[in-house]
């Protein structure tokens, strides 16, 4: 019987949307020793130096630091080792094919507990150079500005700016 039901996010990798394009995501179950996640459990985690390979049939996930667990004695675990990816072999030869192509990497987005379950959710992605981050901020800042816009003309506010106690000065109306 499950004891937790839904998902509980536990750590999210927010630089990976900005470095990489994200072309496919997975949901992975994560082999973890006891003391890992009872240290999962209290919230502590970070993906930001994690990545994945694929080595002899299987995939990895290093990097990730899963800090050692406070009440833990000498059945502690290291706090980054890699840790193997639970996946069909389907999908493991599928992300291996796409990876061994080249220019392609595989990243951690987000750690989380789903109906009590340890899960890694993995993407296959490929790097972004440095216009390419420039040109995402300038189209996020324009549809930002734009239904920024939207919501005001909706909301019925002017954009206008009035001089005085709401009074419009002769310069408002041109």
């Amino acid at each position: 019987m499950v004891k937790e039901l839904g998902k509980k996010v536990i750590a999210q990798n927010k630089s990976a949307r900005h470095d990489y394009f994200i072309e496919t995501v997975y949901e992975c179950g994560l082999v973890l020793t006891g003391t890992e996640v009872k240290s999962l459990r209290a919230g502590r985690a970070s993906l930001t130096d994690g990545y994945a390979m694929a080595k002899d049939g299987e995939l990895w996930v290093s990097g990730i630091h899963i800090p050692e667990y406070n009440q833990g004695s000498w059945t502690n675990h290291p706090p980054r080792r890699d840790r193997k990816l639970l996946l069909h072999k389907r999908e493991i030869a599928q992300i291996s094919g796409v990876i061994k192509q080249g220019g392609l990497t595989l990243i951690p987005l987000s750690l989380y507990f789903k109906d009590g379950k340890a899960k890694v959710e993995i993407a296959v992605a490929k790097g972004k150079k440095a216009h390419d981050k420039r040109n995402t901020l300038m189209e996020q800042q324009m549809t930002r500005e734009v239904n920024r816009e939207l919501s005001r003309r909706t909301s019925g506010k002017s954009s206008g700016k009035t001089s005085g106690k709401g009074k419009k000065s002769d310069a408002d109306y041109d």
